[in-house]
């Protein structure tokens, strides 16, 4: 399973990359807000040392709008996926898209059927959001196992990018479930390191290396 990062801040972005655990970056408007940087100088930058896909989220609600926008970003980096929402106009835009060879990654999924659809018109992914789905109720984790069986059944060659993840459990039943990506915000990719017997094991190596120089 690749590992995508969920966020807009470069620095983050660099010190995950260069422990090899960046396959790619997603980003939307709030995302950058957040960073406090240009939009543009923002996609541009990080697409310039991530050599994996980098999502950037289109602002238009209409198809055409969404082209026009899709048709701009592809000018920003060499490997620029464009984020199209689970809509109606949406799925036209994918389409369009998809004739014109530009990757999307259908967003805001919440539904296997909802995927079932964006798959039809041509995604490279789709998002669903488990995290947002668990909030309400729902085991999240259940439709990303549904929406692997559908791609499965009928070929689809669609990547399931599992979102909104919230804690590392998430990232692990993606993986087994067999989600195609994680994207993951960096302080969670960050804990996916953590086991209490490394940090006991550790300390242990340290102490008796200090015994030994002593010696």
């Amino acid at each position: 399973m690749e590992f995508f990062i969920d966020t807009a801040e470069v620095d983050k972005i660099k010190e995950l990359h260069d422990m090899g655990l960046v396959d790619g970056v997603t980003t939307n408007p709030s995302l950058i807000k957040k960073a406090g940087r240009d939009h543009e100088q923002t996609i541009k930058e990080i697409s310039s040392f991530v050599k994996g896909p980098v999502s950037v989220e289109a602002l238009s609600e209409d198809a055409e709008g969404m082209v026009k926008e899709a048709e701009e970003y592809v000018k920003w980096g060499h490997n620029i996926v464009v984020k199209i929402p689970m809509t109606p106009e949406g799925m036209k835009a994918v389409r369009k898209l998809a004739k014109k060879n530009i990757k999307t990654n259908v967003t805001l999924v919440f539904s296997p059927l909802q995927a079932l659809i964006a798959a039809k018109a041509g995604a490279t992914y789709v998002s669903p959001f488990i995290g947002r789905l668990d909030d309400i109720g729902h085991v999240g984790m259940d439709i990303i196992a549904q929406i692997r069986d559908i791609f499965d059944n009928y070929g689809y060659e669609t990547k399931i990018l599992a979102a909104s993840i919230r804690h590392p459990t998430h990232v692990l039943d993606s993986a087994l479930i067999g989600a195609d990506v994680a994207t993951v915000p960096p302080e969670i990719l960050k804990k996916l390191f953590n086991h209490p017997l490394t940090e006991i094991g550790l300390k242990k190596f340290l102490e008796d290396a200090k015994q030994w120089k002593k010696e």
